[in-house]
């Protein structure tokens, strides 16, 4: 169809903005215990709608981030 952003062959890939909490647990393989410390401590945020914990896909990829500027590096030192 003419006007179309992406071809009728080719499959349209959308990241959700939200996901619950055990799709979260596999997205960035962590514990559902875990993830849900990381809530009580604000690093990730998450809503509420009704009695499904949504979690901001978003703030997960910020943890991510976080994390791995902070941590060591462990490439190999050439010298």
């Amino acid at each position: 169809m003419p006007g179309t952003p992406f071809p009728s062959s080719s499959p349209l890939s959308i990241e959700p903005i939200t996901m619950r909490v055990p799709d979260a647990c596999r997205y960035t393989g962590i514990s559902r215990s875990t993830l849900y410390l990381l809530i009580a401590r604000g690093e990730v945020e998450v809503v509420k709608m009704g009695a499904a914990t949504l979690v901001l896909t978003e703030s997960l990829r910020q943890l991510i981030e976080r994390r791995r500027c902070s941590s060591p590096s462990t490439k190999p030192q050439f010298t």
